[in-house]
């Protein structure tokens, strides 16, 4: 499966890599890093993370990583992984 990421997703990754690199630099650099990997894992097995409780669909998914929400879908249809958005898991961003 292919991953393609939302331009919402890249705009608030970037606003969340910024901010965490006001105070450290190399931690911004970590977290995009192993995120990125979590999210070339997702593929292997597209359904390990529980249905999305922010869409009423069964394919998005909520993938939470140290304290922020991933939604991403999946599209058996186009062999495609969607990273919708990521937001602090308590405020969601529409």
């Amino acid at each position: 499966m292919q991953i393609i990421y939302k331009k919402t997703f890249e705009n608030q990754l970037i606003q969340i890599v910024n901010y965490i690199a006001k105070d450290k630099i190399g931690a911004s650099i970590n977290f995009a890093n192993e995120l990125e990997e979590l999210i070339f894992l997702i593929p292997d097995n597209p359904f390990k993370y529980k249905p999305s409780i922010y869409f009423k669909n069964e394919n998005i998914r909520d993938m939470t990583y140290k304290g922020y929400t991933i939604n991403y879908k999946v599209n058996f249809e186009k062999d495609l992984i969607e990273v919708l958005r990521i937001f602090n898991r308590n405020k969601p961003s529409y």
